[in-house]
């Protein structure tokens, strides 16, 4: 298996629906200052390599790579692109410290998405040109989709999603990078304006802006630098057919592959039991559910069960999304998978502050993305 792998430095900037007084070159040196600070490192001396999580599409330029070395105080250092989600950038940093070639690596993702006047349209860009694209004005009508065929599928009420919405938004008051924090109600969530049956407008996380830098190091330099690092325990990633129709709606294949990858390297048998806090993907209300079935973390709850009996609640058995998740927090483009990261690494810490959940000894990350092909992404952490 390589050499172990610890985390030794995080840094993020707040998370806000605009930030049109700063570039993305300000948030990402601002998140990698912190970073850097927080490891203990000399970026300048140190740093063996770069990875950076961005798609040229939400940029606006070809080659993003080039645009990142500077702010990230990695000039003439190697440095390489993922288009994908900053977890995703976690995993190829990874794999570059399990080499032995590599013992201090950075990652990076951010997001512009303010920036970005039509960004509908950059979805329906990544659908197939010629199925899918010229009858599609909407790229939520496939979550709309996807929602149906779970709520049939594991007897979800209307109810229970609306109340995922409520507590995590409830758990972003308690987060001061969350920018979308609010007391509302069942009611409120059931009867806002309806996007794609049975989706609804509050069911869908709105866009933020932010950068977030994590700091990779073999375990040799991470016991030199942090006397107690967090350890990337295992890691799974897949990608599914980039054929809408031959997805699974009800629960997603790549998610429970990838999590049956990451188990497996952390020698996970009953993740219910043994995971302590879960961040997961909820960029739509019924996608928190969809994940923790995929995940193996329902332990033979009902959907309605886990959120209205508080399971998954804070203080619950098994703490999802206290950080506020996509809901609470925006989705942030590629940088989404990176922050939920960030905010699980802050509780095992035990510095989370107002949102901590309590004594935190292993948790699991995961993220996905849809276009042009469903990926997902999972990562298990320990100290």
């Amino acid at each position: 298996m390589g050499r172990d792998v610890a985390i030794i430095g995080i840094g993020s900037t707040n998370y806000t629906p605009m930030t049109t007084e700063y570039s993305y070159k300000e948030l990402m040196f601002e998140a990698a200052l912190k970073a850097y600070e927080d490891a203990g490192i000399n970026p300048r001396k140190e740093l063996d390599a770069l990875v950076t999580a961005a798609e040229d599409f939400w940029e606006g330029v070809s080659i993003f790579d080039e645009y990142i070395p500077d702010q990230m105080g990695a000039v003439l250092k190697p440095a390489l692109t993922v288009s994908g989600d900053g977890l995703w950038g976690i995993i190829h940093g990874y794999m570059l410290v399990k080499t032995g070639y590599f013992d201090i690596v950075a990652v990076e993702a951010h997001s512009k998405a303010s920036d970005i006047d039509n960004i509908m349209d950059v979805w329906r860009i990544a659908l197939d040109p010629h199925y899918h694209r010229p009858i599609v004005d909407n790229v939520h009508m496939f979550a709309g989709l996807e929602m149906m065929r779970f709520m049939e599928e594991y007897n979800v009420s209307r109810e229970a999603l609306s109340m995922i919405v409520v507590k995590n938004r409830y758990n972003a008051l308690y987060n001061p990078m969350a920018p979308y924090g609010t007391k509302t109600d069942i009611e409120t969530v059931s009867n806002s304006e309806v996007v794609s049956y049975p989706l609804r407008k509050m069911d869908i996380s709105e866009y933020s802006d932010g950068a977030t830098v994590v700091v990779l190091a073999s375990r040799e330099v991470a016991e030199k630098y942090d006397k107690e690092p967090i350890w990337i325990e295992g890691v799974g990633w897949i990608s599914d057919s980039p054929n809408i129709e031959e997805w699974d709606l009800a629960c997603p294949s790549h998610v429970v592959l990838a999590a049956s990858m990451a188990y497996s390297q952390a020698n996970i048998d009953n993740p219910f039991k043994e995971i302590d806090l879960a961040e997961v993907d909820d960029r739509y209300s019924y996608r928190e559910f969809q994940s923790l079935v995929a995940l193996d973390l329902t332990n033979g709850y009902m959907m309605d069960e886990l959120v209205f009996e508080g399971v998954i609640s804070p203080s619950g058995e098994l703490p999802v999304n206290p950080s506020g998740g996509y809901l609470g927090m925006g989705y942030p483009l590629e940088a989404g998978g990176l922050v939920k990261l960030y905010n699980a690494v802050v509780q095992l810490r035990g510095e989370a502050g107002p949102m901590q959940v309590g004594d935190v000894e292993k948790a699991v990350v995961m993220t996905r993305r849809e276009f042009p092909s469903p990926s997902s992404a999972v990562v298990v952490l320990g100290r």
